[in-house]
């Protein structure tokens, strides 16, 4: 089978690698039929961060179910999945409190083989989320918003709910990417009144407006501070959504937070320390994590895009097949593309 694979930072590439089979009762061999890039993946792409050459690549896909190991019996051969890219069990305490981000038996290693023509998927019979239907029953938009599932719409309300998010709040979202302008979608399904989108790109600015947010502010560092509390009056966010994971973005979250709000994260940390103190000093409050994705999905955000009441999948800016992987990766590594969708198979 085709599958990404990471050859050297700024180089992925797709080969012939062998097809996955089942390996444990809780497997699930899935055929891809769409899948995407993630802001995350470049950390690797970039050389940020460690990846082994020669590893395969991605974390967010839909798909069907090819083969299902003898113990996955909630999902069956032929049905159509959402594949996130936690791999909860839905029984440990972790995943029985919401949390299947934490899952307490997901497997060692990372994940990968996601941008491929198929994945072997652990923790099938709960993590995977049933999607009515066959792919032939949806229109293109609606398959490019079930993809967002997978992860940055999820990742989205994960910190929108994190921040404990509520009717008529003043929102602030940190970070323009997908997970960001998700972010916003989240804020409003959740009842914020005003959203405040930290944004300096026209195209994302635009199309955090047409998301719900109501304001833009372009600063960053001290001055985005001194912009978002001239909006507020001098008070402040109820909630702010950090979804970049920078130092200078967490330090701004923590300080446009009225005394009181809470902070949900999710942009993963580029800096293993960060200063504590302005938390205590205004009784902020900082939460958020990995993305509670199926049980997200299941309780929610599912039916929200069923229904038409949201729709993510517009954060794909630009497609590609499974062959033009390295333009995929490219686009967003040079800001070209929102987010990349891949188009593996129909």
């Amino acid at each position: 089978m085709k599958a990404a694979v990471f050859i050297k930072p700024g180089e992925v590439d797709v080969q012939d690698v062998e097809k996955p089979t089942i390996q444990k009762p809780t497997d699930a061999i899935i055929r891809i039929v769409r899948a995407s890039v993630c802001g995350s993946d470049l950390w690797w792409f970039r050389g940020i961060s460690h990846r082994d050459a020669n590893s395969l690549v991605g974390h967010e896909a839909i798909g069907i179910v090819e083969e299902a190991g003898t113990d996955v019996t909630d999902i069956k051969p032929g049905d159509f999945v959402i594949a996130p890219f936690t791999h909860g069990c839905g029984h440990c305490a972790a995943c029985l409190a919401g949390f299947d981000g934490d899952c307490l038996n997901q497997e060692a290693g990372g994940n990968g083989g996601y941008q491929g023509q198929y994945l072997q998927f652990t923790n099938a019979n709960w993590a995977l989320v049933k999607i009515p239907g066959q792919p032939s029953d949806y229109s293109d938009d609606v398959l490019n918003s079930l993809v967002t599932l997978a992860d940055v719409m999820a990742t989205g309300y994960h910190a929108a709910a994190s921040a404990e998010v509520k009717t008529d709040d003043t929102v602030v979202v940190m970070g323009d990417g997908a997970v960001g302008l998700c972010g916003v979608i989240a804020a409003k399904l959740r009842g914020a009144k005003r959203i405040i989108a930290m944004s300096r790109h026209a195209d994302r600015q635009q199309l955090a407006r047409e998301f719900g947010a109501t304001d833009i502010v372009s600063e960053r560092g001290d001055e985005a501070v001194k912009k978002v509390m001239s909006l507020t009056q001098g008070s402040g966010a109820d909630a702010v959504l950090e979804c970049v994971g920078t130092e200078q973005s967490v330090d701004t979250a923590v300080k446009v937070g009225r005394p009181g709000a809470v902070v949900g994260r999710v942009g993963v940390p580029q800096k293993p320390e960060m200063n504590t103190n302005h938390l205590f000093w205004r009784n902020i409050g900082l939460r958020g994590g990995v993305a509670s994705v199926t049980t997200d999905d299941k309780q929610l955000l599912l039916k929200k895009v069923l229904d038409g009441e949201i729709h993510p999948g517009r954060v794909f800016s630009q497609r590609f097949d499974l062959d033009h992987i390295q333009d995929a990766y490219d686009a967003m590594d040079q800001r070209k593309a929102i987010k990349s969708l891949i188009v593996v198979s129909q």
